[in-house]
């Protein structure tokens, strides 16, 4: 028997849980009935005669990342999980194995970012900035890589450029900053960007194209506002711009296990040499209504929600 008892302790509510659930529209979905939920940090609970590398007490994580933590207990085979390093915070291991290395992914493989410049239009809405661009500006940031970072205008943009400067952006601006002919302006000595990030789509994608290097490469890897991309002509044939998507999923089914993991080792690094931070609120499950709330944007903005089992 190779079989192990996982009692779950905590496991994080995302957009993209809401979206499965919700609205179908993510393309991985759970067979019917189903339990949700795709993140998690659990304690090994019970181990089977045959488990050598785990025992009584262990921390794991499911990796790669498969659905089913929202349960109070889990029995799986020891092939899916990772075991973390105990002296790893809580709130970091439980939200480490999506937004993180989405993050560090869009750096690292879609151009050369020796200390460069990258331009990101950032998600400022009813949700707060996002807690993935906030990973993105501090990796960036721990690579001598530039940012420049575009937020919608909303209620406490001024808040949220201060906020996202002290993590380390370059240059925060709105949409409405935007609104000149000569938006490359506003770079001063610095210089254009190289890769361009979108996870918003609509008028802040078309802003990132604008500031973008001749020849260079604009990543969409979301699309909060829910509008479509528009490129103009002149931007293909004149700046020979490339457009690419990223989806977490698709780089970790074509990676090995043990590429996946080195990858969650050394985000989990970074955030205990103090490089990478973001906030979290630890929530007991019986508040459950009341994470679905905030997490959807209807109590306002807060931060990243975690359930605690």
């Amino acid at each position: 028997m190779c079989d192990r008892r996982l009692l779950i302790h905590y496991s994080p509510m995302d957009l993209i849980d809401e979206w499965i659930v919700c609205h179908g529209v993510c393309p991985v979905r759970p067979h019917l009935p189903a339990i949700g939920g795709r993140e998690g940090v659990d304690k090994v609970h019970l181990v089977g005669s045959a488990v050598k590398d785990l025992s009584h007490g262990d921390l794991v994580i499911p990796s790669p990342l498969s659905f089913g933590t929202w349960q109070t207990y889990n029995v799986k085979d020891q092939s899916v999980w990772q075991k973390i390093d105990k002296n790893s915070p809580i709130e970091y291991v439980v939200t480490i194995s999506i937004n993180p290395p989405t993050a560090l992914r869009t750096l690292e493989d879609f151009t050369s970012l020796e200390p460069a410049m990258i331009i990101k239009g950032f998600d400022y809405a009813k949700w707060g900035y996002k807690y993935g661009g906030r990973c993105l500006i501090q990796i960036a940031k721990s690579r001598g890589i530039h940012s420049i970072n575009i937020i919608r205008d909303r209620a406490g943009s001024d808040e949220a450029k201060e906020a996202l400067k002290k993590l380390g952006a370059e240059e925060v601006f709105t949409e409405s900053q935007l609104e000149i002919k000569n938006v490359k302006g506003l770079l001063g000595d610095l210089k254009e960007p190289a890769v361009g990030l979108n996870c918003v789509g609509g008028n802040a994608a078309s802003l990132v194209m604008k500031f973008l290097r001749q020849g260079k490469t604009m990543v969409t890897y979301g699309g909060m506002s829910k509008k479509p991309i528009t490129v103009s002509t002149s931007s293909f044939i004149f700046k020979d711009l490339s457009l690419r998507g990223f989806w977490l999923h698709n780089w970790m089914s074509s990676n090995d296990v043990t590429g996946c993991r080195r990858m969650i080792d050394h985000l989990l690094e970074l955030v205990q040499d103090g490089k990478l931070k973001y906030e979290t609120e630890l929530v007991p499950f019986s508040d459950f209504h009341i994470v679905l709330d905030k997490s959807l944007g209807k109590l306002g903005s807060h931060p990243k929600q975690v359930l605690k089992f």
